[in-house]
């Protein structure tokens, strides 16, 4: 299913990436602090630049490991939204 290059697939990859990236940070790091009762990153806007930076791995894998440039377009695209909405909002 994920092999594919098609525009659906980089809209599917490009919305939900981020948002399971922004779970597990947020999480992660609440287990971490809740374990060994230590802060790393106490800001939700940090843990939210951060889990839209993962989609770039995703992005990278579809562009030069299997060479799908649609796909890979259109989770650059999704990427260029998260980033403008996330400085309009911050």
């Amino acid at each position: 299913m994920f092999k594919k290059n098609s525009i659906l697939l980089g809209v599917i990859l490009g919305i939900f990436m981020p948002v399971v990236a922004y779970l597990i940070l947020y999480f992660g790091l609440g287990l971490y602090e809740m374990l060994f009762n230590r802060e790393l990153i106490n800001e939700n806007p940090s843990i939210k630049l951060i889990s839209i930076g993962m989609n770039l791995l995703v992005l990278r894998y579809y562009f030069v490991k299997l060479k799908y440039e649609r796909t890979g377009k259109t989770i650059l695209f999704m990427t260029f939204v998260y980033v403008i909405a996330y400085f309009l909002y911050y």
